[in-house]
Formats: structure tokens, C-alpha cells, sequence
């Protein structure tokens, strides 16, 4: 009889079990689509045993009282995380910046329907037609006319840059407050996780999935590094800086340049905000490297193809290969701002130079003022337009300043018209796309454009130099590109440049996008749920605890047999 209803507990436990495994299994397969789910796995364990007799000579005599569920396993691969979330933050990167290297070659290469290259080429054919007939008024006003296409579309495309500056910042922007939420989110799961775990019974499974995949986005927006301890809470550094302890998230800043209006983040319990002395998130001093582990995140790769600010050409002139490379060079949007900026300086000053010529004196103002080898126009060359207003006019002005002072000299007769140089610090006074404009007396005085000498013979010479500065292989796109190419040739150069350097971040992310795909499958070998093998556990079970049932009846039977027929 006492085994008998012994035996009714060993069957008992095999019913009970089966039927916790079951659930274990369903709750598996509800879950078979669910991103992030960990597969939960039932280990059984024997239950205690009953000992009888222990002077046997050969073992104790002992009987058991079943089985239990000794835990159900939630298990994850730390190496396989920590390679995931690496290699998922670099394929973030390039893809960050291969979208902004497509998104300024879209820019280069169509704008409202027509391509850029067509209007330079336009404007380029308005030279020859001026060149054959200069005293025409119709070549003249085809050449102001095509002029003022060229600068519209130039400002355009420069504009269009400055604009997708300012998406890529609210970008920034709005990735830096989801990086702040996602730490919260984290760090308050971390406590909800040490509140379950801590009495050493429970494992918060469903909280633990909602924090890793709260970790595979983060590791998509920065570098992460991250360790469990042995409470159960995650430690997180963000870009080797402790941004999650177990009690803090260090949340990142976002700061708004005054001038550009342009946000960065820092890190605020490093910096002496009082005295705006800022440590900024990311180091780009460094160079970017696979090896050096520099090539991770989103948020780094769309700062660095926004760049720090609107760029110009002065930006790109003068620098070395390795400053160049080091700086704008790195910076796909800036860089094409700069390099476009530069062609338009160089052709405009090209051109301008050409129309209204300037030569180097050096004599004494009327008030006394001493001017020692400065440009002045140059009269004896310089043409004018049909109404004989000296000096010749430009073509493009400047809306900061006149392209000349007129200055009396200290006889009191003759007039110098000082050439006003550029500045380097005012945009305003430069022959940047910012200042620009084409000259409105050109719009509005008829056969303004100089095209006579001062023997009243038409401007051949110079209608033929306006032609030939075109095909002058005096230009180089950047210090390091330094192959000389004409005015045609830089611009395809330029869209040739952005297309390889976009085709290379292409290739990049395209390739750790399969990289990532490929540890994220053998991620889930480990802890993803198989809908086959999960059926198969269910058939398992169920036949399990149909058996358990049928153990009981037998033992409810025999037991019924013993009491009424003894």
C-alpha cells in the first residue's frame, strides 16, 4: 500500500511537469516571430529520493518521488552579442554615409530635371557665340543671360547642401535624445531585473529580451560596451565613457554652435559647461580605421558627413594633402560645398579678370595715403560697354562691396580705380556662392557688357581670351587630387569623386550588412526558436504527460483491486 501511493506521486509529478513544459513550449511558439524573443528551454531534474536502508552492501536502498523542472533556461552568447553589436554600429556608419555620399552626387548630377553640366556647357557656348560677333548686342545678352542661369544654378545645388546640412542635424539631433532614451530605458530595466532576480528564484526572461534588444539599437548609434554583473544589471560605455552604471544614466548633451546653429554632442559630467570648455562624444583626430574600432554608429557618420559648418572655398585652398584628408576631406557634404564653391571662385574671378583687367601701381593719394603695389584697372587694355562707363564693369559682383575705390591721386588730375581684394574673414566681400550676384547694371543698361577698346575697335582679343580660359588646364578639385584639368573637366571630376567615394561606403555597408545578417543567424541557432523542433518538444510533452496518465490509472487500479478484494 505505502508504495502504492508512493507511486501515485511519481505520477502526480510527471503530470504536473509535462504540463509546465507544454506551456513553456506554447509560449515558444506564440512567440516565434517576436524580434529579440530567447528561446526558453525546460531542464528536469530529479526530485529527492527516499532512503530505506543504507548498510546495503552493493548500494542504498532508496525510492524516488519523481521529477522536477530544475529551471528553464534563457540563454544568449555574450561573444556573439558583443561581435553582433560591434559589427552592427560599423555597418551603421557606412550606411550613414553612404546615403550622404548618394545623396550630394543626386545633387550634382540633376537638379529640377536638368543636369548641372548642361548649364555649364551652355554657358561656355555663350562665350564662343560672343567671340565671333563681340559688339552684337544679342551675344552679349546671351552671355549675361547664361551667366545668370549658371549662378541660379550653382546657389541652387550650394543651397540644396546647406539644406540637407540641416537635415542631417536634426538627424543628429533626434538620434542623440533616442540614444538618452534608449539609456533610460535600459537602466530602468536593469532595475525591474535586479527587483526579480535578486531573491536568486526567478529569471526575468521577457524584461531581459526588452533590454538586449534595447542594446542591439543602441549599438546601431555608437560604439558599446557592455558587462552583465553578477546582480543581473548591465554596466554600458558609449564611445569608451561610462554612460549606465547601476544607478546612473550619463546622459549625452547635444550643444548648438551659435553661429551654424549646428548640434554636437558632449559629454556634460566631463565638461565645465560654466565655462564652455566642452568633451566632446567623439575624438576626430582620429583616424577612421576597422582596426582602430573608429568606424562605428550612426550618430559618428552623420556628424562627420554634416561637417562643422557651411564650407566655402577658402576652406579647401591653401591646405596640404595630409590637412586635407585630415579635415574637410573627410566630411562628404562640406567637402562638396567647398570644391563646388571653388570652381564657381575660380571661374567668376576667371572671367571677371578677363572683362575688367586690373595691372599693379603703386603711387600717393590726394589725402596723402600711400598706396604701394596695389591692383587698379587697367585702362589701356580694359574694354568698356556702349555707354563708356569706366571702369569696364565684371560680370559678377560681390554684394558686400564694389569691385573698385576710385582714388585721386596727389596731382589732383588722375584717377585710379582701386581693386578691392577679397576678404578673408567677410564672405560678403568675396566671390563666394553666399555673396554673389550677377551685376544689375548688366540686366538693365543696354551692350553694358565691356566689349569696345579704347579706340572704339570691337574686344576681339578679349572675346577670344573669355573662350580660351575655359580650356586652360590650370585647376585642381583638391590637394589631393592634383591632376590639372579645365573648367569642363572639374566639374565631372568633382561628381566623378563623390561617386567613388559614395560607391565605396556602398560597398562597405552592403558588405556588413551580410556580415551582420550572418552573426545575427547564428545568434538565433542559439537562442532563436525553431517552430519544427518547438512542434516536435509539444508532441514530447504531450506524449509524456498522456503516459504520467496512464501511470496513474494503473496504480488507481491496482490500489482499487487491493482495498476491496483484501
Amino acid at each position: 500500500m505505502a508504495n502504492g501511493m508512493g507511486s501515485l506521486y511519481i505520477g502526480a509529478s510527471g503530470l504536473q511537469n509535462s504540463q509546465n513544459a507544454l506551456n513553456t513550449t506554447a509560449n515558444n511558439l506564440a512567440n516565434v516571430e517576436t524580434k529579440g524573443y530567447v528561446r526558453q528551454q525546460v531542464l528536469f531534474a530529479d526530485r529527492d529520493y527516499v532512503t530505506f536502508d543504507r548498510k546495503a552492501s552493493i548500494s542504498n536502498q532508496q525510492a524516488g518521488l519523481g521529477l522536477q523542472i530544475a529551471d528553464v533556461v534563457h540563454t544568449r552568447n555574450y561573444f556573439l552579442d558583443q561581435y553582433y553589436r560591434t559589427e552592427n554600429g560599423r555597418q551603421g556608419f557606412y550606411e550613414a554615409s553612404s546615403e550622404a555620399a548618394l545623396e550630394v552626387q543626386n545633387m550634382f548630377q540633376e537638379l529640377e530635371g536638368e543636369q548641372f553640366q548642361e548649364v555649364l556647357e551652355e554657358f561656355w557656348v555663350s562665350f564662343e557665340e560672343l567671340a565671333k560677333r563681340p559688339d552684337e548686342e544679342v551675344a552679349q545678352n546671351l552671355v549675361v543671360q547664361k551667366a545668370t542661369l549658371f549662378l541660379e544654378r550653382s546657389q541652387s545645388i550650394y543651397d540644396n547642401l546647406k539644406s540637407y546640412q540641416q537635415k542631417l542635424n536634426l538627424k543628429i539631433n533626434e538620434t542623440i535624445d533616442r540614444i538618452n532614451e534608449l539609456g533610460h530605458t535600459i537602466q530602468d530595466l536593469n532595475q525591474q531585473i535586479l527587483k526579480i532576480e535578486s531573491g536568486g528564484v526567478e529569471t526575468a526572461m521577457t524584461l531581459r529580451d526588452e533590454r538586449d534588444n534595447a542594446l542591439d539599437e543602441l549599438s546601431s548609434l555608437a560604439k558599446v560596451e557592455f558587462k552583465e554583473g553578477i546582480d543581473g544589471t548591465v554596466r554600458v560605455k558609449l564611445e569608451n565613457v561610462e554612460f549606465i552604471d547601476e544607478v546612473h544614466v550619463f546622459e549625452v548633451m547635444g550643444i548648438t554652435d551659435p553661429v551654424t546653429g549646428f548640434v554636437n554632442p558632449i559629454w556634460p559630467q566631463l565638461s565645465d559647461l560654466g565655462r564652455e570648455q566642452y568633451t566632446e562624444m567623439f575624438d576626430f583626430s582620429e583616424d577612421i580605421s576597422t582596426l582602430l574600432d573608429t568606424d562605428i554608429g550612426q550618430l559618428k557618420g552623420w556628424i562627420l558627413a554634416r561637417g562643422d559648418k557651411v564650407a566655402n572655398y577658402r576652406d579647401i585652398t591653401g591646405l596640404t594633402k595630409e590637412q586635407y584628408e585630415d579635415g574637410i576631406g573627410m566630411t562628404v557634404v562640406m567637402n562638396a560645398e567647398a570644391e563646388l564653391d571653388q570652381m564657381v571662385h575660380e571661374l567668376v574671378t576667371a572671367i571677371n579678370d578677363i572683362l575688367s583687367p586690373t595691372k599693379t601701381v603703386s603711387f600717393r593719394g590726394a589725402d596723402g595715403t600711400v598706396y604701394n603695389n596695389v591692383k587698379v584697372w587697367d585702362e589701356e587694355n580694359g574694354a568698356i560697354g556702349k555707354d563708356g562707363q569706366k571702369p569696364g564693369r565684371e560680370l559678377f559682383v560681390r554684394n558686400g562691396c564694389d569691385r573698385y575705390t576710385e582714388v585721386l591721386a596727389d596731382d589732383g588730375v588722375t584717377k585710379y580705380y582701386v581693386y578691392n581684394e577679397e576678404d578673408r574673414v567677410d564672405t560678403s566681400k568675396m566671390y563666394t556662392l553666399k555673396s554673389l550676384e550677377i551685376n544689375q547694371d548688366l540686366l538693365h543698361e543696354e551692350s553694358g557688357l565691356p566689349h569696345l577698346m579704347k579706340n572704339g575697335e570691337p574686344a576681339e582679343k578679349m572675346a577670344k581670351a573669355l573662350v580660351d580660359v575655359w580650356n586652360q588646364k590650370k585647376q585642381t578639385i583638391n590637394p589631393s587630387n592634383t591632376d590639372l584639368c579645365t573648367f569642363k573637366e572639374y566639374y565631372r571630376r568633382m561628381v566623378e569623386d563623390v561617386a567613388v567615394t559614395g560607391s565605396v561606403y556602398e560597398g562597405m555597408a552592403e558588405s556588413l550588412s551580410s556580415e551582420v545578417a550572418s552573426i545575427d543567424n547564428n545568434r538565433q541557432q542559439v537562442f532563436g526558436v525553431s517552430a519544427d523542433e518547438e512542434l516536435q518538444n509539444m508532441i514530447k510533452y504531450q506524449n509524456a504527460y498522456n503516459a504520467a496518465s496512464r501511470f496513474i490509472n494503473v496504480i488507481s487500479e491496482m490500489l482499487e483491486h487491493l482495498v476491496t478484494r483484501l
